[in-house]
């Protein structure tokens, strides 16, 4: 969820708020029936067996109790009036919320927690996003592995590299090197794992990024970051990120771009299971492009956001840039031993109160070195 100051050679997002096919199956076709891409979720073994005997193909199947497959039109009122299937939805696509630095670091008293020798070392965060630059040299050192669930579109060293420029922006901000070079991350040791979710265009569908979740809590990672959105929800996606929050994972997700606006934030950040985090500007005020709402659990910079991209580095503005700064910190959490939700709680109530309303700053700014125990009351 960005916003770009000037271009680059990569193409701009070009979406400013959270653009998504439609979640619903009212009302889909014109015309004669044809063959569409559907998320089923079911209750038992014979609701998997009637969506596997309605589908023309099936393009992936979960651990959780849900499939992606495609089918005729004409079978998806059956499969609704089921009462062993939950749900029958649309596969529609999420996106990275459109475009827009690092004061942030030190506004969170980051560098407080590295002077004291916190860097967030053993910690796996995943970047859920339009890959990482596997060759950028502020993130080389910290980069893990990486997978893909849309492809790069181009020649790329790896299936998972970043052809957007999203992803690796947010990576900085979340775990740069601290090598002397460039910028540093709120974490300057965690690893690193690209999750590519969204392609080129900066768009995924619910069964990509849903796919994306369910891979980071089989890998048994601690944080999975996401910047990225859409104004409705996906039932399958809530139910991978239920399946990442018990295995452990820590979800943070962008409250959105919507603002100014009240009661808007967007998915996946709406889900209980994530902890929505919307941004501030430098002075402290509420960006003007964040989205608020009860949801908010925390507040972080997101305005002129200076961070790596593929090539070298700009500025972005989004909740998108605020999310990796709150997941940063949950990877240093959660390598002193935090489990999930201890790290979810420890954020907000040593966050820092901002005076705003409690739905556009929830618990208040986040602050790195006072989570971690450190006093950084004179800086």
């Amino acid at each position: 969820m960005v916003y770009r100051d000037g271009k680059t050679r990569r193409d701009v997002l070009k979406a400013t708020g959270a653009a998504v096919a439609t979640t619903g199956l009212a009302g889909m076709a014109s015309g004669s029936p044809g063959t569409i891409e559907v998320n089923v979720g079911y209750s038992d073994e014979s609701g998997r067996r009637a969506a596997l005997s309605a589908a023309s193909d099936v393009v992936r199947e979960f651990n959780f109790d849900a499939l992606t497959m495609r089918v005729n039109e004409n079978a998806i009122q059956g499969l609704q009036q089921r009462p062993d299937v939950r749900y029958v939805e649309e596969n529609g696509e999420m996106h990275a919320l459109a475009q827009q630095l690092t004061w942030g670091i030190d506004r969170t008293d980051s560098e407080v927690a590295h002077a004291n020798g916190s860097t967030g070392a053993g910690a796996d965060v995943a970047i859920l996003d339009t890959g990482i630059d596997s060759d950028h040299p502020d993130l080389q050192a910290n980069l893990g592995s990486g997978t893909a669930f849309v492809k790069s579109r181009g020649r790329y060293a790896e299936d998972w590299d970043d052809d957007n420029d999203h992803g690796t922006h947010c990576a900085g901000i979340a775990g740069a090197d601290d090598n002397s070079q460039g910028v540093r991350g709120v974490s300057t040791e965690a690893t690193l794992h690209a999750v590519k979710v969204l392609d080129k265009r900066g768009s995924g569908s619910f069964s990509d990024i849903a796919a994306g979740v369910e891979y980071v809590a089989d890998q048994g990672w601690d944080v999975g970051s996401m910047s990225l959105g859409a104004s409705s929800g996906s039932a399958a996606l809530k139910d991978a990120c239920s399946y990442a929050q018990n295995k452990g994972v820590l979800l943070v997700a962008a409250a959105g771009n919507s603002g100014p606006c009240t009661d808007c934030v967007g998915y996946p950040a709406a889900y209980p299971e994530c902890m929505a985090v919307s941004s501030s500007a430098s002075d402290d005020s509420l960006s003007g492009f964040s989205s608020t709402g009860p949801e908010v659990e925390i507040i972080a910079p997101g305005s002129s956001i200076y961070s790596t991209v593929p090539g070298g580095y700009d500025t972005f503005s989004g909740t998108s840039m605020a999310t990796p700064h709150v997941a940063g910190a949950a990877g240093q959490l959660m390598a002193n031993g935090y489990t999930n939700a201890e790290a979810r709680s420890r954020l907000t109530s040593t966050a820092e109160d901002l005076g705003l309303a409690s739905n556009e700053q929830g618990a208040g700014l986040l602050d790195t070195a006072a989570a971690l125990g450190y006093d950084s009351s004179d800086n």
